[in-house]
């Protein structure tokens, strides 16, 4: 397939726990309901993460446990249904393709799946920036992806892609960008800075 020259691996089961842990806290935090987290919100946030800053196309491939239909946490929600396929248009950054890929676990591990597909795009010579969230928890995986990155990412001056991680905390670095996952999540679950000065 043709990739965008902005493309988005996440690891869909983790954004999803994640989205939940940080509602429960600030509900708690702030007395007040939060709603699920608006995915489209998430993404424009996430590719702004990344470095995307003007109209074109971005590409969301989202990585989901074959048992699981839906985010629990997230709208829209349904893998099927709601996601794989679809699209949306933001004003400031175009267009974003959405792809779900549900991985069965007794065919294949899910960390070499993330992986294997973290080393295509960045063999594209179309693509330009990468946004990746992994299960960074994953110590193991972590380590991988530094790898992954390190060997397939900057084969040359002109192949270098701009790398972004998006992680709950910051980790050990590479040939590549951080940024915290928990701002993309907080603006998506309708947290806003000024709560927390009252």
């Amino acid at each position: 397939m043709p990739w965008s020259e902005n493309v988005i691996i996440a690891d869909a089961d983790y954004i999803d726990r994640v989205a939940f842990d940080l509602t429960v806290n600030f509900e708690r935090m702030l007395e007040r309901r939060i709603p699920q987290a608006d995915l489209s919100t998430w993404l424009v946030c996430a590719a702004l993460d990344g470095g995307v800053s003007a109209q074109g196309t971005t590409q969301a491939v989202l990585l989901h446990s074959k048992q699981k239909a839906q985010l629990d946490n997230f709208r829209p929600a349904h893998f099927d249904n709601d996601l794989n396929g679809q699209a949306f248009r933001d004003e400031r950054l175009g267009e974003f393709l959405l792809a779900t890929v549900p991985v069965e676990e007794n065919l294949v591990e899910r960390d070499d799946l993330f992986l294997d597909i973290v080393g295509t795009v960045l063999t594209q010579p179309e693509v330009k920036r990468v946004v990746i969230v992994p299960n960074a928890e994953e110590v193991t995986l972590y380590d991988d992806l530094r790898e992954t990155i390190r060997r397939h990412g900057q084969q040359d001056e002109e192949s270098q892609k701009q790398v972004t991680i998006l992680t709950m905390e910051p980790r050990a670095g590479g040939r590549f960008q951080q940024d915290m996952l928990g701002y993309s999540l907080m603006a998506a679950l309708g947290i806003r800075g000024d709560e927390f000065k009252r």
